[in-house]
């Protein structure tokens, strides 16, 4: 497994740290690790989510375009940031 430093402002570091001594994770690296998997699942899911979004663009029919960036934005900007 390859090795990268990473820095992060105190407060940062303490949560990783908490979030490690709770015991759902062995240590600060696993917790890391879960965060870049969910991240990874989550671009993935919005990816799928866009396509299925285009391609049922023709089947719904036409849109104005102030409509269409309405939707497009529910899709590109997430309601909430949670992890």
């Amino acid at each position: 497994m390859a090795t990268m430093n990473v820095s992060l402002p105190g407060p940062m570091k303490d949560w990783v740290e908490a979030q490690a001594r709770t015991g759902r994770y062995s240590n600060a690296s696993d917790y890391v690790r879960d965060l870049i998997r969910r991240d990874q699942t989550r671009n993935d899911d919005k990816i799928a989510a866009m396509q299925s979004f285009v391609g049922a663009g023709p089947k719904v029919g036409s849109a104005s375009d102030q409509r269409m960036n309405s939707l497009l934005m529910r899709w590109l900007v997430p309601a909430s940031h949670e992890f």
